[in-house]
């Protein structure tokens, strides 16, 4: 687990003394990913960096990798889970790796495979590889996109890094805010690929595979997650239990201290009992957030869950007026903003632990795979709603638009107030409302128009295959999984998830519709297994989630910074109508609305903007 960075010309020219000081730069402005080791190489026509977390190979880890006959140079931020399988079979075709670091796979299957090597790697990553003989740069994201990675091209020369604020570092690059992209972050909270909040930037999609020469840009998609297309049949509690201790195993089998990041929830509650399973003589240790605030405390679940386990349980307190210093930092830090409140409370979670551990395990992905969202039920209910009488439509509506709003977590009035404003369409956009961060509605105040999203064809397919699919490419890979490495790594700890591991992914896309969502009950099957692992009231405890009260902070303690953030001259440059900002503000105080998530993600993109007007790259010295 890494930065990485670099500087190649297409043209086969050699790197210059700038671009090697760029390269030294970007490195520096990665340092808080990997403290244990930095390395950069310049060979002949790329220059290329990397900030190493020490997690497998300790002794022999050191980036760029350089293939002695071929000068392919490669730099990798992940874990190859199945690099010992490839070794045996690299030296069985006469290629014996040289180095036990896993990551030392990658230049010799890319010469036996090509580019499609990347469809032998079992793990997580995002992969920088230059081949100077074919001038050829090619850059590689993991199946599920748990680690990021973006690129610009300005003529014959390519940039590449972990994160935007890296390419910032040079000063020669001209970039410049995309207003279509962050309309696009004020509705989803997320940019997705290949967008990103410069027009000049790209980022590496999920599965996909870039090959950048002197003929272009070519994207190849080498992996999706059919659940469409996926033959469906009855689930064994065995089977799955086979694949789902081999994912535990597998990721916690590393040369360092593994911990535990928990919540009281179902699906952290499960990573960590077959944890404590695999690793029986292990002592684990599990860190677990607090708010002061009841409805959004889960501590107490957490803390009885780990007397269960018999694990050490850390916690830490968030209080309101940490999160100004924090957001800022962390928006400067990475380069770029995300919609998500606990990015905050992830950051200083991984902080703590990081006194600890430098790896951890998490429960993400668990939702999207197994059906666990309350909205997946609301996406079938829907068409049963659309064939009530009109005259119960219009009176629920009435009912529910009079609701008065609340300040604990995500409530029914909530999601019902989102339901009565898109029953009428059809379900994916249904959907996509109930998630938004900042409606349709709320961006016409705003001045900016709505742009509905694109979905792909979705025909053939149930409604529920469709969100659940959505989820995984959009809400999943570019919105959670962000936060989760640019929360964890601000302070160098990784943090990885056994439910994205590549079977457990493809057992989940078997599952019939009925063992993901019946009735009113989510999650069907992975319940009935987690009964193997944990009690009853921890399976079938309601869903509750990592939310932050900053609904009701900004009604009290955090207004006053909210107000002077909302009130930017910097939202003017984007279209965007700052006294309408500030009007929300000024309503979500009244309670006359909820328009919490709204607000935390338009701070959120002031706090970007600030950042971005400041920096050189920028030009923006205007401002």
């Amino acid at each position: 687990m890494c930065g990485i960075c670099g500087i190649v010309s297409l043209t086969g020219e050699s790197v210059s003394e700038k671009a090697r000081a760029t390269t030294l730069a970007m490195v520096d402005a990665l340092a808080h990913r990997g403290p244990d080791d930095r390395g950069t190489i310049c060979s002949g026509s790329a220059a290329m960096g990397s900030t190493r977390l020490a997690i497998r190979g300790i002794e022999d880890g050191r980036q760029p990798l350089v293939d002695s006959r071929s000068q392919v140079v490669v730099v990798c931020n992940g874990e190859i889970d199945n690099h010992q399988e490839l070794r045996e079979w690299l030296a069985a075709r006469g290629r014996p790796v040289e180095h036990s670091t896993d990551v030392a796979v990658i230049p010799g299957l890319f010469l036996e495979l090509g580019d499609s090597f990347v469809e032998r790697l079992t793990g997580v990553f995002a992969i920088a590889l230059w081949d100077p003989l074919k001038r050829r740069l090619i850059l590689a994201r993991d199946r599920a996109g748990e680690r990021l990675l973006f690129f610009t091209i300005d003529g014959d020369v390519v940039h590449f890094a972990t994160e935007l604020s890296a390419l910032a570092m040079d000063s020669a690059l001209s970039l410049t805010p995309c207003k279509t992209a962050l309309v696009g972050y004020l509705q989803n909270g997320t940019f997705s690929s290949p967008s990103s909040p410069f027009t000049q930037v790209q980022k590496v999609s999920p599965a996909e595979v870039v090959t950048i020469d002197a003929g272009g840009v070519h994207r190849r998609r080498y992996w999706r997650w059919n659940i469409r297309g996926a033959p469906k049949r009855p689930p064994s509690l065995d089977a799955f239990d086979e694949v789902f201790r081999e994912a535990v195993r597998r990721q916690s089998d590393v040369d360092v201290e593994c911990g535990l990041f928990i919540s009281g929830g179902l699906d952290s509650s499960l990573v960590s009992a077959v944890m404590k399973s695999v690793r029986a003589g292990r002592r684990l240790r599990a860190y677990t957030i607090r708010f002061g605030e009841p409805s959004y405390d889960e501590g107490r679940f957490a803390e009885r869950i780990a007397q269960i386990l018999g694990i050490d349980l850390t916690s830490v307190l968030v209080r309101p007026e940490v999160f100004p210093a924090e957001i800022a930092r962390l928006v400067r830090l990475v380069g770029e903003p995300l919609g998500d409140q606990a990015w905050v409370p992830t950051a200083l979670l991984a902080r703590r632990a990081s006194q600890d551990v430098k790896l951890a395990l998490v429960g993400e992905g668990a939702d999207e795979l197994f059906g666990g969202y309350p909205t997946y039920l609301g996406a079938t209910l829907g068409a049963y709603y659309g064939r009530l009488p009109a005259s119960f439509q219009r009176a629920f509506k009435w009912v529910v638009d009079r609701w008065s709003f609340s300040d604990r977590k995500v409530t029914l009035s909530f999601l019902l107030k989102r339901f009565v404003q898109g029953w009428n369409t059809d379900g994916v956009s249904r959907h996509l409302l109930w998630t938004a961060s900042v409606s349709p509605a709320l961006l016409q105040r705003l001045g900016l128009a709505h742009r509905p999203p694109d979905v792909g064809d979705r025909s053939g397919r149930s409604l529920l295959d469709a969100v659940q699919e959505l989820d995984f490419e959009t809400t999943l890979a570019e919105g959670l999984l962000m936060k989760k490495d640019r929360g964890s790594m601000s302070s160098a700890v990784e943090l990885r998830s056994p439910f994205l591991d590549r079977a457990v992914m493809e057992f989940a896309a078997s599952l019939p519709t009925s063992e993901r969502v019946r009735g009113l009950t989510t999650k069907v099957f992975l319940k009935r297994y987690a009964l193997r692992y944990l009690p009853r009231w921890v399976v079938y405890r309601k869903k509750r989630g990592l939310s932050v009260p900053f609904s009701s902070w900004m009604r009290g303690p955090l207004y006053e910074w909210a107000r002077f953030r909302l009130d930017s001259e910097l939202f003017e440059g984007i279209g965007l109508n700052r006294r309408a900002a500030v009007e929300l503000l000024d309503e979500h105080r009244k309670r006359a609305a909820d328009h919490g998530r709204a607000l935390w993600t338009l701070i959120v993109l002031s706090e970007w903007l600030e950042w971005a007007a400041t920096s050189a790259v920028m030009g923006l010295h205007g401002h």
